[in-house]
């Protein structure tokens, strides 16, 4: 057992139904939980001192096992739908008395306390209980680690019970199959069954704050990430898997508040992590070297291959997942604010890979167009590498972050619109897609424009530039960008054929009018009227 030199929770721990109290270790190093993986059989260092685990059945988040407890808190107040699925509350505490006798059997487990929210305003403390080792060093890397004196009087105001050894029986616990993870608001408590998939502690905390932060303290929780250049200067950055969010926000020149969770206040933005998780695949050093060299004692890489015989990871094998990840703590990258806090951002980007080559690769939008936008959190990902697969597949994820949102879109759609208002601050919608022609035809978008685009825009090069109406969806084009093509700018021109642009954008208009379908009863007039023309 880990000898701690803080007072060890023993009391809280018994009350909360955990007896094997002789077995805990509490608040290990990473050292320490990288040497109890390695002793268990449960990881192997990389040739740069990295833990590489396997998560098992599960290397991703399994959304349809994912649930709220329904109860007098939430049944008025969540959003339920194909992400917030209900569960009764007599199950919850089925399922929370099988993890806690499955943990009580077991040789060894791992507490930690932590907490979420880099601003003290806003501080979420979380006490984390794990089966595997591996699991409570994600917990340490991804959530803010506490000084020792504040752990002597530390309050837990959420829970995290992680047991991804227990299979659970659908027909007693109420649960689709045997894993699941349960959050309770009534009761503050997250359960984690059946999974090892280590992301499902960290969303679940994500989508408490999302929860919370809107209703109780008015601020605006967003999946995003964020950077400020050195005068203060702050911006944030939007985006669904594969549209560049975490390239483009990692920039030299600025300094990284975060690159997934944020908070939005009156006077600033806040990060909810104390660590970063970085997708590994294709990973390359010249491309993303920040990650690159992350990838170091004390950080976990998720279900990678190494090329035989080596303990070196070859980051182009998806063999396990496309999914291979890795977690490391903020200040593993040279260039992370400290504290993880920015001012009012003056501008935000939309980013959206439109694999149909029908949006523009920079435009402008009003408030009522941000808003739809926000709330359609559309991108295109090309179906796959199959022969003769080659149409894309849209996507739209609410708010760029519908899995973990208990809230009506709307509802963080109106507080965007609003923030908007008061702080005078431009919205950018991003392509960083295909040009002249959809996948198959035209060629990705090259990343020293976009770079340049967001560039012109931070540096205030576009706030006078003439602009002309896109006529499908209405936002505006600049017509100029310093370091990009003229003919670049407006998609149509891009084409050889307008009439095949003109079919393939009412197309995708027609996409985001159906889309929209299910939030419009929830959103004001000024929203629906930003819709595109189909």
């Amino acid at each position: 057992m880990s000898v701690p030199t803080i007072s060890f929770p023993i009391g809280k721990l018994v009350k909360m139904g955990l007896t094997k109290t002789d077995s805990i270790h509490y608040q290990s190093t990473p050292e320490e939980l990288v040497q109890d993986s390695l002793r268990l059989g449960e990881g192997t260092l990389t040739d740069t001192g990295a833990l590489a685990i396997n998560t098992g059945e599960f290397t991703g988040r399994s959304p349809q096992d994912k649930f709220t407890v329904k109860d007098e808190i939430s049944e008025n107040t969540v959003h339920w739908n194909n992400f917030n699925i209900a569960i009764d509350e007599k199950y919850f505490w089925v399922i929370r008395e099988q993890i806690l006798n499955h943990l009580n059997q077991q040789p060894e487990l791992w507490v930690r306390d932590c907490y979420a929210c880099a601003d003290p305003r806003y501080r979420l403390n979380i006490r984390v209980v794990t089966e595997k080792p591996w699991t409570n060093l994600f917990a340490y890397n991804m959530f803010l680690r506490p000084e020792e004196e504040e752990l002597e009087n530390f309050n837990p105001e959420w829970t995290v019970l992680s047991a991804p050894g227990l299979r659970l029986d659908p027909a007693v616990c109420g649960t689709r199959q045997h894993n699941a993870a349960v959050v309770s608001f009534k009761h503050k408590t997250i359960l984690i069954a059946g999974s090892g998939y280590t992301g499902e502690t960290k969303k679940g905390i994500f989508s408490v704050l999302n929860y919370i932060l809107p209703q109780e303290k008015n601020v605006l929780s967003m999946h995003c990430s964020a950077n400020m250049a050195d005068n203060g200067d702050t911006a944030v950055f939007f985006g669904l898997s594969g549209t560049g969010k975490t390239t483009l926000s990692a920039d030299p020149k600025r300094k990284l508040i975060g690159d997934d969770e944020h908070g939005w206040t009156a006077d600033g933005i806040f990060n909810f992590e104390g660590g970063c998780y970085a997708k590994l695949i294709n990973l390359s050093e010249e491309k993303e070297p920040e990650i690159f060299h992350a990838i170091r004692p004390g950080a976990i890489v998720e279900n990678v291959k190494f090329f035989e015989g080596t303990n070196k990871i070859n980051f182009d094998d998806a063999s396990i997942t496309e999914n291979t990840r890795v977690s490391y703590p903020l200040d593993f990258i040279s260039n992370a604010a400290e504290p993880s806090m920015g001012n009012v951002p003056h501008n935000i980007f939309f980013l959206t890979c439109d694999a149909y080559g029908v949006l523009p690769p920079i435009s402008r939008l009003t408030k009522g167009q941000a808003m739809y936008q926000f709330i359609s959190g559309y991108t295109a990902k090309v179906a796959g590498t199959e022969a003769g697969v080659t149409e894309p597949k849209p996507t739209f994820s609410a708010c760029f972050g519908a899995p973990f949102l208990p809230l009506h879109p709307g509802k963080y759609a109106e507080m965007l619109g609003k923030k908007m208002e008061e702080n005078n601050v431009n919205v950018w919608l991003i392509n960083t897609g295909w040009t002249g022609g959809p996948y198959g035809v035209g060629n990705r978008m090259k990343l020293g424009f976009t770079r340049a685009m967001i560039s012109a825009a931070l540096e205030g090069k576009l706030d006078n530039v003439e602009t002309v109406a896109d006529p499908i969806f209405g936002v505006a084009i600049p017509k100029e960008v310093p370091g990009v093509p003229t003919e670049l700018l407006t998609p149509r021109n891009t084409w050889s054929d307008g009439a095949a642009y003109d079919e393939k954008a009412k197309y995708l208009a027609g996409l985001f009018v159906k889309n929209f379908e299910k939030y419009a009863s929830g959103v004001s007039d000024e929203i629906r009227n930003a819709a595109p023309k189909a």
